[in-house]
């Protein structure tokens, strides 16, 4: 099946993809913010993966993983088009992230993975969680 664009079209369109302050993170750090919780660093250089939100002191690491690109298994829509490059792409995103969960983890950090879907749908408890951790940490 060929693509319904241009390959022109298409570039751009994925070019404006971005990877770092998506809605779902602001959304995620806008509700962290405005309940006190404001001790974070956005993507943390010195920890392996550069996580999205990182409270430095507690060693607390906050992934907010794009459904598409991560493979979220309840809404992950796999494209019909080039399947082979999908699906070999979204299997070495999978790989990266359980990597870099280990090498964190080995660094003692503690690691949380959101999917953005979670984000949209339910912010509060996602938040909760965060502030759970951070309190018990």
């Amino acid at each position: 099946m060929t693509d319904r664009v241009s390959k022109k079209t298409r570039s751009k369109i994925m070019s404006r993809i971005r990877g770092k302050n998506t809605k779902p993170e602001i959304t995620l750090r806008k509700n962290l913010w405005h309940s006190g919780y404001r001790g974070y660093r956005l993507n943390y250089i010195k920890a392996p993966g550069k996580p999205d939100i990182c409270y430095v002191g507690k060693k607390i690491s906050i992934f907010v993983d794009g459904c598409f690109w991560h493979g979220c298994p309840s809404c992950y829509k796999k494209p019909s088009s080039n399947k082979k490059y999908w699906d070999e792409k979204l299997k070495q995103n999978k790989k990266r992230d359980a990597e870099t969960n280990i090498r964190l983890k080995k660094e003692g950090w503690v690691v949380m993975r959101f999917w953005e879907c979670q984000i949209s749908k339910e912010i509060d408890k996602v938040s909760q969680r965060v502030k759970e951790k951070i309190k018990n940490q």
